[in-house]
């Protein structure tokens, strides 16, 4: 079916937090990384989802970081707001407040710890949707929220005018084809690794954590799909695996990110919140490994990586916690 007109972009980063070493945000350097990431290729910037460590945040940060997403954006890529709550009347209030602080779009994650039934979710995202006017993405991550949103509750929410799309981080191509042949949602790769296999059945493009590293090498594969050039983007999906991989698979994506992010001194510290802790010494030197793979991959430059595995270690308790409600 037809999509719509896309108010989301198509090269999204899924934006880390960064932290000073106490756990406190560091507010330059995440001005700094936004601009980076639009500089790089990015035309959308997701802020306070998982990658941006959503659950330790506290509200008045969520907004702040999408003001400032906004300030630094200047209308060169589209700001949506992710994480929203597990209890409904909470995610409301969040997503009212996003649309005043000047977010473009809400991505509403599937209510985790719960475990809502068919029409629990399909309540929620309704009543979430009806309270903002905004374009909203569905986030569909059964792995982490231990739901995942049925093909036929899917069916049911794209009839929903404000519901615009899906983040797929289920992985079930077959209903990815399934619910882009019935509907007209439009899909977003949430698995970096999946990125070329979801365009190539029709998603419009993908929300990375990878990207925050380098957004370049994902510009190039939307730009060669866009023009029917499976071979450049192909080719560029392979350069690109070393880097998903060490990203993806050692430790929580968010971790990664900071860890080669900071190596490469583009963000003054690796530190996350507990109960997220930095690499290991051992998982450290499996990242570093990956990265030694690279090869020719546009955009990304690897030479001056220096990384600092005891300014990694640990994690931090921020001065304040980050509650629900304040």
């Amino acid at each position: 079916m037809a999509h719509p007109e896309n108010p989301f972009g198509q090269v999204l980063v899924a934006l880390i937090t960064p932290f000073h070493a106490d756990g406190e945000v560091d507010w330059a350097a995440t001005e700094k990384h936004i601009d980076d990431c639009i500089s790089s290729g990015a035309d959308g910037i997701v802020v306070t989802g998982t990658t941006g460590e959503t659950s330790t945040l506290t509200d008045p940060e969520k907004l702040k970081l999408v003001e400032v997403a906004k300030s630094v954006s200047g209308g060169r890529a589209k700001v949506i707001t992710g994480g929203g709550s597990n209890e409904t009347a909470h995610a409301i209030e969040l997503y009212r407040a996003s649309e005043r602080a000047g977010a473009d779009g809400v991505m509403i994650v599937t209510p985790y710890y719960n475990k809502p039934t068919q029409a629990g979710l399909l309540t929620h995202f309704r009543m979430v949707a009806d309270a903002t006017d905004l374009p909203v993405i569905l986030y569909d991550i059964p792995g982490r929220t231990g739901v995942p949103i049925t093909y036929e509750t899917l069916l049911r929410l794209a009839k929903h005018p404000n519901i615009l799309a899906v983040k797929d981080a289920k992985g079930d191509f077959s209903e990815v084809s399934r619910v882009l042949n019935q509907t007209d949602l439009m899909y977003f790769s949430g698995d970096d690794a999946n990125v070329l296999p979801h365009l190539s059945i029709g998603a419009t493009g993908l929300i990375g954590v990878t990207a925050n590293i380098a957004a370049a090498p994902y510009r190039a594969i939307i730009d060669a799909v866009n023009a029917g050039d499976l071979h450049t983007a192909r080719d560029v999906h392979q350069r690109l695996e070393p880097l998903v991989r060490a990203v993806m698979t050692h430790v929580p994506g968010t971790v990664a990110a900071k860890y080669i992010l900071h190596g490469l001194g583009r963000i003054g510290s690796p530190r996350v919140r507990l109960p997220l802790v930095g690499p290991e010494e051992w998982e450290a030197a499996l990242i570093e490994d990956e990265l030694a793979l690279i090869t020719d991959a546009p955009g990304i430059d690897l030479s001056n990586f220096r990384p600092d595995r005891n300014a990694a270690a640990g994690g931090a308790l921020p001065r304040i916690a980050g509650t629900t409600r304040q």
